[in-house]
C-alpha cells in the first residue's frame, strides 16, 4: 500500500470562539481557548484514521509546542522521519471561530520552517507513494528552496499532491511555475483555483467541474485535479474526464480543517485503490462530518464514514 508522506508545516493552532472579531485596536472576550496539533497534522490523522500509512516529513521543534504535535501524531501511528530542530520550538496559529463557523488566523514561524533536502529526504518517498506539498511551503525561502530543489529528484512514479491553499496565487510567477511542472494531483477549494487562473492570465468558468477542467493542463503531464466547494461537493478531472461529486451539506459548528480532511481522507483512499471519484464522495463525507465537530483533529474514521454514507442513502 502507498503512503501518504507530507512535507508540510506541523502547528499547533490555539483555538479561540470568539462572538466576532474585534475593531481595530479593540478587545473581545473568547468564550473558550484549547490548543491541537494543527496544520500538516490535520491532513495526516484524517489520512491515517482512513488506515493509511503515513509520515511527516516537515520540521518540528524541541519545546512544548513540538511535543503536542509529535503526541498528537504518535497516538494515530504517524512516523515523524526528520530529526527535531534543536534549541527552537514550534510556532502557533492563532484560529479565531466566530459562531457562523468562518475562522481568521495569524501564524507565527517556529521550528516548522527549517527544513533541508536533507532531513525532507529522510522520508524516502518511492514509487506509488503521495508526497504532499502545501503552498505556503512556498511562501518562504527557508521552506521553499528546499522543497524545489528535493521534488524534480523524486522517483517518476512518486506522485506530489499540491495543496496550494491561498498563498499560491500571489507567488512570483517562477515559483508558481516549478512547483506545478511537479505536480501530480492538484486539490484545492474553489477561491484558489479561481485565483490560480486569474494569475496566468484566464478567466474562471463559474462551476466546479469548469474550474477543475480548466486547472488540470496547468500541471505536470496527465495529472489530476480535485476543485471543492464546502457543501456543494467537489469536482475531479482524471485521465481526460471530469466528474462532479455531490456533497453533504450540514450545519457547521467550525469549519477550520475541513478542506485538510478532506484532502487527507482522499489520499487514503487512493493509496490503497479507490477509484478517484468515489475517494472524493467519501471525501466529501469526510468533511461533512468534520464541520460538525470543534478542532483540526476531529476527522472521523473510515467506519464513520461508512455509517454516514449509509444513513444518507
Amino acid at each position: 500500500m502507498s503512503r501518504v508522506i507530507h512535507t508540510g508545516q506541523a502547528l499547533v493552532d490555539v483555538v479561540v470562539e470568539v462572538p466576532d472579531l474585534p475593531d481595530r485596536g479593540q478587545n473581545v472576550m473568547a468564550a473558550s481557548a484549547t490548543d491541537y496539533a494543527g496544520g500538516a497534522v490535520t491532513v495526516l490523522l484524517a489520512a491515517a484514521r482512513f488506515g493509511a500509512d503515513c509520515v511527516h516529513a516537515g520540521a518540528h521543534g524541541t519545546g512544548p509546542h513540538g511535543d503536542l504535535v509529535r503526541d498528537a501524531l504518535a497516538q494515530e501511528g504517524i512516523a515523524v522521519s526528520a530529526p527535531v530542530v534543536d534549541g527552537l520550538d514550534t510556532g502557533i496559529c492563532v484560529v479565531m471561530v466566530e459562531p457562523s463557523a468562518e475562522r481568521t488566523f495569524v501564524t507565527t514561524l517556529g521550528a516548522e520552517r527549517h527544513i533541508s533536502v536533507e532531513s525532507l529526504a529522510t522520508s524516502q518517498p518511492g514509487p506509488g507513494d503521495l508526497v504532499c506539498v502545501t503552498g505556503f511551503s512556498l511562501a518562504l525561502e527557508s521552506t521553499r528552496d528546499p522543497l524545489l530543489a528535493w521534488l524534480p529528484d523524486l522517483h517518476p512514479e512518486v506522485v506530489v499532491v499540491l495543496d496550494p491553499g491561498a498563498a499560491f496565487a500571489d507567488l512570483p510567477q517562477d515559483v508558481r511555475a516549478a512547483m506545478l511542472e511537479v505536480t501530480d494531483v492538484w486539490s484545492s477549494n474553489a477561491e484558489e483555483a479561481e485565483g490560480l487562473l486569474r494569475a496566468v492570465g484566464h478567466e474562471p468558468p463559474g462551476d466546479l467541474a469548469g474550474l477543475t477542467t480548466a486547472v488540470a493542463p496547468l500541471l505536470r503531464g496527465d495529472a489530476v485535479a480535485i476543485v471543492r466547494d464546502g457543501p456543494e461537493g467537489c469536482a475531479v478531472r482524471v485521465a481526460g474526464e471530469t466528474t462532479y461529486v455531490p456533497g453533504f451539506p450540514q450545519t457547521p459548528v467550525d469549519t477550520n480543517g475541513a478542506g485538510d480532511t478532506h484532502t487527507g481522507a482522499l489520499l487514503a483512499e487512493v493509496a490503497a485503490g479507490t477509484p478517484w471519484a468515489e475517494g472524493c464522495r467519501r471525501a466529501n463525507a469526510a468533511a461533512a462530518i468534520k464541520v460538525t465537530r470543534r478542532g483540526p483533529e476531529s476527522a472521523p474514521t473510515a467506519a464513520e464514514v461508512d455509517d454516514f454514507l449509509a444513513s444518507s442513502g
